[in-house]
């Protein structure tokens, strides 16, 4: 049986096995409810809610208990707290970004998670506010970067975790879009030379169909962590929980010999 995961493995660099994440992404609480039965049936180590596809996003009350009833029903899996904005991929929402990071600040002090995703393209003054009240009560800061377009050059992946590194984030990460196996591995190269380089976990992805190699391979190459489904998919090319642990195994042999 796998062991349940401690938020402290984040800073296990070394680690060659990635931790595996599933998203939630429903709409209603009902429907994150039933995603959310699925999912922890199917053990993962950490679970995303991927809140901007929450109708009630707006509602600060409806979101902080329906947080509280996904840490009730979560089986003690680490959450990962994700508003992904329309500029990075995201769903379309109606709030203002002073009204996200509002929501930021509530949910942090509710207890109901333990690591916030928050882009590097944010202001600096929602940086710096979140950063200090994540800090406060204890929730580890991801940082996060996201091209659905293309893949950048390896310095510009490699300076996108180091800017992470630099603004006091737990964890940085980084997500592109592959138009050919090259762009693969110029993501993983930018992904072994962080790990071994920058004082934070990191976390990178190829999305689509070519991206599901990184999603298998980075951890081989310093990624801390992976993304797959265990109900609905919150981006393009992850692969169900139950392929990617076969596969996650089998590395885990041939690596270990």
């Amino acid at each position: 049986m796998k062991k349940q995961v401690q938020l402290q493995d984040f800073r296990n660099i070394d680690q060659q096995r990635p931790l595996i994440c599933t998203p939630l992404t429903g709409a209603d609480r009902n429907a994150l409810m039933t995603q959310l039965e699925v999912i922890v049936k199917k053990n993962p180590d950490i679970i995303e809610w991927r809140v901007d596809f929450f109708e009630k996003l707006d509602d600060v009350e409806a979101l902080r208990s329906t947080a509280e009833e996904i840490r009730n029903r979560s089986a003690h899996i680490p959450i990962l707290f994700t508003r992904r904005s329309m500029r990075e991929g995201g769903e379309s929402i109606t709030m203002t970004e002073d009204e996200v990071f509002d929501m930021y600040e509530a949910i942090i002090k509710s207890g109901t998670i333990d690591l916030i995703d928050v882009e590097l393209s944010s202001e600096q003054q929602h940086i710096d506010r979140v950063k200090a009240l994540a800090q406060e009560q204890g929730v580890q800061l991801l940082m996060s970067y996201h091209n659905f377009d293309e893949t950048p050059s390896e310095h510009f992946i490699y300076e996108k975790l180091q800017q992470a590194d630099e603004q006091g984030a737990d964890v940085g990460k980084v997500a592109v879009m592959p138009q050919s196996v090259a762009d693969v591995l110029t993501l993983l190269q930018a992904t072994n030379k962080a790990s071994e380089h920058l004082s934070i976990p990191v976390v990178t992805m190829s999305m689509g169909r070519l991206g599901a190699l990184s999603r298998m391979m980075g951890g081989a190459c310093g990624s801390a962590m992976t993304f797959a489904v265990g109900s609905e998919s919150s981006a393009p090319g992850q692969m169900p929980i139950e392929q990617l642990e076969t596969v996650l195994e089998v590395i885990d042999d041939v690596m270990g010999e």
